[in-house]
């Protein structure tokens, strides 16, 4: 009954602002234009607002998950006319606040103490209001400038009810919309819903805003705001107040000479350094939560602020999604099919040719302009119009990082639109999947477990010893039906002469391969002791491989 409700109110308050003009407008519809006689709601409606005002404050009015929609939206220049944009841009930051003294009751219920005694001051004027919490500037008692975040009362029954209404609608699409299993509606929603909980723990929120700024720590190209801890709950948390130029304030910004060049490339920089280097990413970089600092306008450096939203990828798909990167800026449309299909992101028994062919069709006219012209965003989005035609289905952990580099690129286009996004991220991701891959990534993983290796490394002979002796006694044959068994049995011996040999080969070439390990991590010897690691190495590591080879010639 709640939920009826709910949509009757969406319903009415859709109309109330006319936002049936919106849909009255396209020319599929234009038949229905009586509807727009009828309706009671055009006799009142104020002639003075603007389509996109009121489509504004229809999304104001309902609530903070259409307004995340709003934000979403204000990001796609590309998608909207600039008029909407401009007014959905005050949804980052500009949504009516609620009254100062809720604020107030919520810092002094969730602190345990009164205003007056938690700071020396307290700006009663609101600092930044958006849909989940608002911001007010005040002063700590040892004279530290902080803002204090502080989230909006009775916002998670909102927040229930309309997740509780798009996850029937979901299910709704799950079950009777053919293209469902593509685009995982009920996912999506779950996806979206985990977001929005999660940003209303503001301790979750310091807690993010502390590991970033450890990954940044001394960096020149993204400063992280200080938590102060004594002073975070889960509705109220404390953090550094920062000075800076809003990001999108390119008048602002060449006031102060900044360099927008090397600031733009910095966007991208972070971006993937956050993605690959420390899987912890900002995934709500919008114009409204990022700065420049002015300080030094040759090397620029950015200020990030609101961490509710963070993002990370599993190590396949920090891989697959990097090699699909490399895969475009090399024109490998073979290897970003094979990709897609090895990732599961399309059906198996896709035609890598055709797959291929569909791929070529829509990246290639766009690669005949300069790569400082092609929106990467836009190519993704033809990509993903043609791979529909292949069942490729929407990756629901993919979506945080799709959209946070959609707000990096069109951030960085606008700071300097000659940016090549290519140029830049091509040697970043080369680089990255060197170290991941090939004879770097071994002795990485080598070191990163030497210590593992060398814990268990005394028990290896007696583990050896044990397998070798059920292998002699025949321990660990399978069961064979009756009539196989002693033939099996015959061959089984056989076979056990040539495993033993091959544990034995194995053992050897583990144990001069670690050997190898420590002689590059031990520090250099003097004398002829420098030579004697690598003699053991060799020692074992002849008669290991003569063991391997002769076990797989044996009989």
């Amino acid at each position: 009954m709640k939920l009826l409700y709910r949509l009757i109110v969406i319903n009415f308050t859709m109309a109330r602002y006319g936002l049936d003009e919106i849909i009255l407008s396209i020319h599929f519809f234009r038949p229905l234009w009586l509807l727009g006689l009828i309706n009671p709601f055009n006799w009142f409606r104020g002639r003075s607002l603007s389509q996109a005002e009121r489509l504004r404050l229809c999304i104001e009015s309902l609530g903070p998950i259409f307004i995340k929609f709003g934000q979403m939206l204000a990001t796609r220049r590309d998608l909207l006319r600039s008029d909407i944009v401009d007014e959905l841009e005050k949804l980052l930051d500009q949504v009516p606040p609620f009254p100062l003294q809720q604020a107030r009751g919520i810092i002094e219920r969730e602190l345990a103490r009164p205003i007056d005694q938690l700071f020396r001051s307290f700006d009663d004027k609101v600092l930044a209001s958006a849909s989940i919490a608002q911001v007010y500037n005040a002063v700590l008692p040892d004279g530290e400038s902080v803002v204090v975040k502080i989230v909006r009362p009775n916002i998670e029954v909102r927040i229930k009810q309309d997740i509780q209404l798009l996850m029937v609608l979901a299910r709704m699409a799950d079950r009777y919309w053919q293209g469902a299993k593509r685009v995982k509606p009920v996912q999506i929603v779950e996806e979206f819903e985990k977001t929005l909980l999660n940003e209303l723990d503001l301790v979750r929120e310091a807690a993010n805003a502390s590991e970033l700024r450890r990954y940044f720590e001394g960096s020149n190209d993204l400063y992280v705001p200080q938590v102060y801890w004594d002073y975070c709950r889960t509705r109220v948390m404390v953090i550094e107040r920062i000075e800076g130029i809003p990001v999108s304030d390119i008048e602002q910004l060449k006031k102060h000479k900044i360099n927008l060049e090397l600031l733009s490339r910095k966007g991208v920089e972070v971006f993937f350094t956050q993605v690959y280097q420390n899987n912890f990413f900002h995934a709500d970089m919008h114009p409204g939560n990022i700065f420049v600092s002015p300080e030094n306008p040759d090397d620029p450096k950015y200020i990030a602020v609101d961490f509710g939203i963070m993002g990370s990828l599993s190590t396949q798909d920090q891989r697959y999604l990097a090699e699909n990167f490399v895969a475009f800026f090399n024109r490998d449309y073979r290897r970003v099919a094979e990709l897609h299909v090895d990732s599961g992101w399309v059906d198996r028994d896709t035609r890598i040719d055709d797959f291929e062919a569909a791929i070529r069709t829509v990246c290639e006219p766009m690669f005949q302009r300069p790569l400082a012209e092609i929106s990467f965003g836009q190519l993704l989005v033809r990509l993903f119009q043609t791979a529909r035609q292949f069942n490729m289905e929407i990756q629901p952990q993919l979506l945080l990082l799709e959209k946070t580099f959609l707000h990096i690129e069109g951030l960085g286009r606008q700071l300097y639109p000659q940016l090549d996004l290519w140029d830049t991220a091509k040697p970043f991701l080369e680089r990255w999947l060197s170290e991941q891959l090939g004879v770097r990534a071994l002795v990485k993983g080598l070191k990163k477990n030497l210590p593992y290796i060398a814990e268990n490394l005394p028990d290896l002979p007696q583990l050896a010893f044990k397998t070798l002796h059920k292998i002699a006694n025949d321990e660990l044959q399978v069961e064979f039906k009756s009539k196989q068994l002693e033939l099996l049995q015959k061959e089984i011996r056989q076979s056990n002469a040539r495993n033993i040999r091959a544990i034995i080969g194995g053992s050897f070439v583990i144990s001069a391969s670690i050997i190898a390990g420590l002689d590059g991590l031990a520090p250099v010897m003097v004398g002829s002791g420098q030579f004697l690691m690598p003699l053991m190495s060799w020692v074992l590591l002849i008669p290991g491989l003569y063991l391997l080879i002769s076990s797989y010639l044996m009989d």
